[in-house]
């Protein structure tokens, strides 16, 4: 995946999550802030994403 989809991905889902957390909050909505939250370890994820090391034979 090329850096630039990579960083666009990663900012959509910081924005949504952030998004998420403010309606939940808001409204006491429980089911969106588990969205944000869902959105948010999926933006972690991406930004420490484990590589499998590369072996040599």
């Amino acid at each position: 995946m090329s850096t630039f989809k990579r960083v666009s991905l990663l900012a959509v889902l910081l924005l949504g999550a952030l998004g998420f957390y403010q309606v939940g909050f808001q409204s006491g909505a429980l089911l969106f802030l588990a969205l944000g939250v869902v959105l948010e370890i999926s933006f972690w994820f991406g930004v420490f994403k484990w590589q499998k090391a590369k072996s040599e034979d």
